[in-house]
């Protein structure tokens, strides 16, 4: 069993700052890519950001600049800091990991049940 688990949702004012966490856990043999996409009310789960277990990074033209994933693979984790966030940015925030499992040759990409972001004043 592998579980991703997300924490660090909240309620931010405009210009604020928020730092999300994901922690994998189970029986992982080893993690491949590793990533944070979003869901906003009425819209379709976007990508927002991946990382490669090698550091290699990607983004959403609409947080460049102000969003930075990292990942610590000794711990499993992946982190999304999010600065200077836009009311645009309110969504769940879900993260999700390309696994592989002790004891299988392949890998699954799972996911985390997501944590809420909402910026308002």
């Amino acid at each position: 069993q592998v579980q991703l688990v997300e924490s660090g949702g909240d309620l931010v004012q405009p210009g604020g700052s928020l730092r999300l966490s994901c922690a994998a856990s189970g029986s992982i043999s080893s993690i491949n890519a590793m990533g944070w996409h979003r869901q906003a009310p009425g819209k379709e789960r976007e990508l927002v950001a991946v990382i490669s277990s090698g550091g290699s990074s990607n983004y959403a033209d609409s947080v460049k600049g102000r969003f930075t994933i990292s990942r610590d693979n000794a711990k499993n984790t992946v982190y999304l800091q999010m600065n200077s966030l836009k009311a645009e940015d309110t969504a769940v925030y879900y993260c999700n990991a390309d696994i592989r499992r002790v004891g299988s040759n392949r890998f699954f990409t799972h996911w985390g049940r997501g944590t809420q972001v909402t910026v308002s004043s």
